[in-house]
């Protein structure tokens, strides 16, 4: 790899390029699926552009669980085959990919009935481990173990005595799911991937006017300062997870039979203090979660650094894709699904962020979604466009090689996906930097603490941030209403990770937007100052920036004290996207 920085000068150097030259494969859409298409196609020497409508990651991929799992519910469906896929691939994210941002986290699956459920449940999280095992890399996390009561409730004493029989526990894995599309992305740019956020498609270019007429490029709406553009390519990857039916209407007559139903996943967090776990033994301060049956799907409670994330909803969504909304009814089916096994409930009064996401599912027309398939799809309706869709976020790797296969197939000397054993931005020295912390503290004058989460958020890529913080005293200090980041981190955002709005580094960049009771609405002016310097805002573009953000949060709120999903998502809509303003 060479240059991976997402800087502004980046962008303008890759904008002139694109509208220049014709690629040999062009993603559309900058999710992981996108960004892993745009690193598979980058890294097997193509030349490649990948446009992203809004931010990295700021569909789907930054709104998920944040978990890296096989999916133990899945071998209920006898989806086997999905599963070991899953779990292989998280082998290779928690050893090799991403070590820096995915690390094996522990859960307890509770068992309220008797015997049958121990037996039941066990056989199903032994063939989970068999098949996580059947990898010639190995599985990268702990086997299962069975636990007694008494053992139960001493890995998490806020579980309820007279529910809780036993438990047993097993092991998948965690990830930070924006900050991994992001190095996806900066992976892909360092093998010379062109990679444009704030960048719509708003159509497809064509070689002639029939209906099976190939698609040799695209137009694209730049929302950095209202300009068009187009870009042409041998090939192109429409990797638009919920927007795929865009990409339809854009084909019309030649669109495929592919449908995509959106199903919306609302999650909670909480502060550490609201849910009673411990600490389990030899695993560095990790605190095992739960997987709860629920009627309809599965519950899980997650633990995430200095707080849980409960989660998740299972609903179909039709109404905007862009900023799906919980309403109230959503956070109390959550809320009463976990107090049912917890001592001591979690209220409303304790929840610091709420987010809603939607997962692309494939789907017939009268499916529900907490039953459709996670599998994935990969067509070619025209000549010059494959889509692939559907999916889960843990086997993003290999949707996006299967996609760029299909994308290159009539390439002459393409050689084959090299993506399986390739770290990405942060990893490639995180053996030699992950045990760094006291010594890089102390060369800083910062918290050891501090630089510990920096670590796990920048990976070998830590000392770009040190940097900044050494060598200007106001960048070493927290974020006003956020300690856990530092104001570093925003210039860096900024210069290295493609950040081009105030809530692109609130949200994704860092996640202040939903660890805080504030929403970052307290931190908004002194981030959006930081960035104003780096991409010479005026004080009228500063304040406005600051605006949208608080009418952003506002209504959210005000879309979480709706009864329903029509009126959430009537009141999030009152508050527009920041970039429809450009």
């Amino acid at each position: 790899m060479s240059n991976t920085l997402l800087s502004p000068e980046r962008r303008r150097a890759d904008r002139a390029r694109l509208a220049d030259e014709v690629v040999d494969v062009l993603v559309i859409g900058g999710g992981v699926t996108g960004a892993g298409a745009a690193l598979d196609a980058a890294s097997r020497g193509l030349s490649v552009g990948l446009l992203e409508a809004r931010d990295w990651a700021s569909g789907t991929s930054s709104r998920s669980s944040k978990l890296i799992h096989g999916g133990l519910r899945y071998l209920e469906q006898l989806a086997f085959p999905l599963v070991h896929e899953a779990l292989g691939e998280r082998a290779r994210l928690v050893q090799t990919i991403a070590p820096h941002l995915v690390t094996p986290l522990p859960f307890l699956l509770p068992l309220t009935r008797p015997v049958w459920q121990r037996a039941y449940f066990g056989a199903g999280v032994a063939l989970y481990d068999v098949l996580g095992a059947a990898m010639k890399a190995g599985r990268g996390v702990p086997v299962h173990r069975h636990l007694s009561r008494k053992a139960t409730l001493a890995a998490f004493p806020g579980l309820r005595r007279d529910v809780v029989r036993g438990a047993i526990r097993y092991w998948d894995a965690q990830v930070d799911d924006a900050r991994h599309t992001l190095a996806v992305v900066r992976t892909a740019a360092g093998y010379g991937a062109r990679a444009l956020s704030s960048a719509r498609v708003v159509g497809l270019l064509r070689d002639g006017d029939e209906p099976d007429s190939a698609v040799v490029g695209v137009r694209v709406a730049d929302l950095t300062d209202g300009s068009s553009f187009t870009v042409r390519a041998r090939s192109i990857v429409a990797a638009t997870g919920v927007w795929s039916d865009d990409i339809g209407e854009m084909l019309g007559s030649s669109a495929p039979n592919l449908k995509v139903r959106a199903s919306k996943g609302v999650h909670l967090v909480v502060p550490r203090g609201a849910i009673d776990g411990a600490d389990v033994e030899g695993a560095g301060g990790t605190r095992s979660g739960l997987i709860l049956r629920t009627p309809s799907s599965v519950l899980f409670v997650i633990p995430w650094g200095e707080h849980w994330i409960l989660g998740t909803t299972d609903t179909p969504w039709r109404l905007d894709r862009d900023h799906p909304a919980a309403s109230s009814a959503d956070i109390d089916y959550l809320l009463d699904q976990v107090n049912r096994v917890l001592t001591r409930p979690v209220g409303p009064e304790s929840i610091l962020g709420v987010y809603a996401g939607l997962r692309p599912l494939l789907a017939g027309e009268s499916d529900e979604t907490s039953r459709l398939s996670r599998e994935h799809a990969v067509v070619t309706p025209v000549p010059g466009l494959v889509l692939v869709a559907g999916g889960k976020y843990t086997t993003y790797r290999v949707m996006a090689e299967d996609a760029v296969d299909a994308a290159v197939a009539g390439f002459p000397a393409v050689p084959a996906s090299r993506t399986a054993n390739l770290p990405l931005v942060g990893a490639q020295r995180w053996a030699e930097v992950r045990d760094t912390a006291a010594e890089l503290a102390a060369g800083a004058g910062l918290p050891e603490e501090t630089v510990a989460r920096l670590l796990r958020r920048h990976g070998d890529q830590v000392g770009a941030v040190l940097d900044l913080a050494r060598a200007d005293a106001e960048l070493a200090r927290p974020l006003d209403g956020a300690p856990a980041y530092l104001a570093a981190e925003v210039v860096h955002a900024v210069r290295a990770e493609g950040a081009l709005h105030l809530d692109d580094v609130l949200t994704r960049r860092t996640r202040v937007s939903i660890q805080t009771a504030h929403r970052g609405v307290d931190s908004a002016p002194q981030v959006a100052a930081l960035m104003a310097r780096e991409l010479g805002w005026d004080e009228e573009r500063t304040t406005r920036e600051v605006a949208h953000y608080a009418a952003r949060v506002d209504a959210e709120r005000e879309s979480q004290r709706m009864p329903d999903d029509h009126t959430a998502d009537a009141a999030r809509l009152g508050a527009p996207d920041v970039r429809a303003a450009v």
